[in-house]
C-alpha cells in the first residue's frame, strides 16, 4: 500500500472512492465534505486510486473519464485541500477493512469524520461499509445517489453517453461539459504547414467522444493541474485518423487548434472542454478541399462559441 504523508494538522474529513468523472454525485460528496470540514476545522480530504480497481479485481477496467491527474485538478476546483492517490494493487485487494481503517484513516489521516457515497465500500470482500465504520466509532455521513430525471448518475452511464457522442446527456450527469486533459506532444506539424497549427494531445487513456470535429474552450499550463479555472481560449478539436492526408494515420489522434493564438505549447497540460460537434470525420478529394473545410469549421466554431458564451462564460 502507498505510504502516506504526515496527517494534516487539525485532522481530516475523508471521502473514499475512484471518483471517475467527478460527476454530480461525486460533487455532492465533495461539497458535503468541505462543509463538514469547515464545521470541524479539519482538512477536506479525498482518498482515491491511481489505477481502476476493476483492473485488479476483474482483470479488465473501463477507459477512464478522468485520469488521476485530471481528478486531482477537479478535486481542487471543488475545494478539496488534500488528496491521496493509492495504487490499487494485489496487496491493497487483500488488505482488510480493519487494517485499511487503522493504517489510512486513523494513523495516516487522523480522520475526524467521513463523508461517503451511498455505495461506498473498501477493503477485502468490500467489508468497509458506512455501517462498518459507524460501528467502530467513526462519524460517518452518507450522501444519497443523485438523480438526473428518473436515472441515477453514474460513471458507467456517462462513459456510454460520451462513447455515443451524446454530449448533452453527459453534461447533464457531469454537471459541466465533458472535457479531456492531456499533454501536448510533438506531431508531424501538418496543421502548421496547412496554416492551422494544432496541439497534439496525449490523453493518457482518457475516454473521448467519437471521431469528428468539435468546438469548445481550452485551458493551458500548470494552472490546469493545480485546479485553477484560469483563462480559457476558444478552440476547435479534431478527433480522428486524418483520412485525407497520405492515407490517414494509423492511430486515432486528438488535435486542438486554438483560435487567435500563437506560441509554443509543447509539454504543457491542455484541457479541452467539448461544447458541441460540428461534423463527423470526412475524407476530402485533396488538401485544398480540406483546407477550405477547416476554414468553414473555424468560422462555424466562432459563430457557435459566440452564441454559447452566455451559457458557458469564460
Amino acid at each position: 500500500m502507498t505510504a502516506l504523508e504526515a496527517a494534516p494538522a487539525g485532522g481530516s474529513v475523508v471521502s473514499i472512492g475512484v471518483f471517475d468523472g467527478v460527476h454530480l454525485g461525486h460533487q455532492a460528496i465533495l461539497a458535503a465534505n468541505v462543509a463538514r470540514s469547515r464545521s470541524l476545522g479539519a482538512v477536506p480530504t479525498v482518498v482515491t486510486f491511481a489505477g481502476h480497481p476493476k483492473e485488479v479485481l476483474l482483470g479488465r477496467a473501463p477507459r477512464t473519464l478522468t485520469t488521476l491527474e485530471h481528478r486531482l485538478a477537479l478535486f481542487r476546483r471543488a475545494g478539496i485541500e488534500h488528496a491521496v492517490g493509492i495504487e490499487f494493487d494485489a496487496e491493497l485487494r487483500e488488505t482488510t477493512a480493519e487494517d485499511f481503517a487503522e493504517r489510512v484513516l486513523v494513523r495516516g489521516l487522523a480522520t475526524r469524520a467521513l463523508v461517503l457515497g451511498f455505495d461506498s465500500k473498501f477493503g477485502r470482500e468490500r467489508r468497509g461499509t458506512p455501517e462498518f465504520l459507524t460501528a467502530r466509532g467513526f462519524d460517518v455521513t452518507v450522501v444519497p445517489q443523485v438523480q438526473v430525471g428518473p436515472y441515477g448518475v453514474s460513471s458507467t452511464a456517462i462513459r456510454e453517453a460520451i462513447e455515443l457522442g451524446d454530449l448533452a446527456r453527459a453534461q447533464a450527469m457531469l454537471g459541466r461539459p465533458a472535457s479531456v486533459l492531456g499533454t501536448v506532444v510533438h506531431g508531424d506539424a501538418l496543421g502548421r504547414r496547412l496554416g492551422f497549427p494544432t496541439a497534439n494531445l496525449d490523453l493518457h487513456h482518457e475516454l473521448h467522444p467519437p471521431p469528428g470535429v468539435y468546438y469548445g474552450r481550452a485551458r493551458l499550463g500548470a494552472s490546469v493541474l493545480e485546479g485553477h479555472d484560469g483563462p480559457e481560449r476558444a478552440a476547435v478539436a479534431n478527433i480522428g485518423f486524418r483520412p485525407t492526408v497520405a492515407g490517414g494515420a494509423r492511430e486515432l489522434r486528438i488535435e486542438v487548434h486554438l483560435l487567435d493564438f500563437a506560441g509554443d505549447l509543447y509539454d504543457q497540460a491542455l484541457e479541452f472542454t467539448f461544447l458541441g460537434r460540428l461534423r463527423g470525420e470526412q475524407r476530402f478529394d485533396g488538401v485544398d478541399a480540406l483546407v477550405a473545410q477547416i476554414r468553414r469549421d473555424i468560422a462555424e466554431a466562432r459563430a457557435r462559441l459566440g452564441a454559447a458564451s452566455a451559457a458557458f462564460p469564460r
